[in-house]
């Protein structure tokens, strides 16, 4: 299985298990790609996943730049305005994943950063 997809199945799994309702995977517009929209509780939550073979989990979590941090803040919008719920909570969730030689590590690090302009 590629890496990227054995870790969007991983994190799909992990988050799940935390609860969180999956409403869509790879929502795509003009602007870009958000891996994963959810609700949990009240948030609606953009989720970025972060999948590395070999490398630190914070390997992982600092690939989430500030320019990506920017295109996932404009595609989180366009989602909000398509599906009306602009006046939402919403917040920004990494999830950092380490396929290494002893399986895999697994992170959910929430509210990883801000609405980006």
């Amino acid at each position: 299985m590629e890496l990227g997809k054995r870790g969007e199945t991983l994190a799909l799994k992990t988050l799940r298990e935390l609860g969180y309702k999956i409403l869509e995977s790879n929502y795509r517009c003009r602007l870009g790609e958000i891996d994963v929209v959810a609700r949990e509780g009240k948030s609606l939550v953009f989720v970025e996943i972060k999948t590395r073979r070999g490398k630190s989990l914070g390997y992982a979590k600092e690939a989430v730049h500030r320019r990506k941090q920017r295109q996932i803040s404009k595609v989180a919008l366009t989602y909000m305005k398509e599906n009306h719920c602009e006046g939402a909570k919403a917040r920004f969730d990494v999830v950092a994943i380490n396929l290494g030689p002893k399986g895999a590590e697994v992170e959910v690090v929430k509210n990883a950063f801000e609405f980006a302009s």
